[in-house]
């Protein structure tokens, strides 16, 4: 039996990309030595971060 997480992740994502968006993903992936589901956090996170910042400074305004 496998060991217990803080964060089990049970949900799996798939899509479709095309050949030229699999050879930069690749890129990414031997560049940072990190998996396409890290890749995918990280962007996720940096959207997050985005329409925070754009939300924000829509309420300020």
């Amino acid at each position: 039996m496998g060991r217990m997480r803080e964060n089990p992740r049970y949900n799996v994502i798939s899509m479709r990309i095309s050949d030229e968006e699999r050879e930069t993903l690749q890129m990414i992936m031997e560049s940072t030595h990190k998996s396409v589901s890290d890749i995918m956090r990280e962007a996720m996170d940096l959207f997050k971060t985005r329409i925070d910042r754009e939300n924000f400074s829509q309420r300020a305004a």
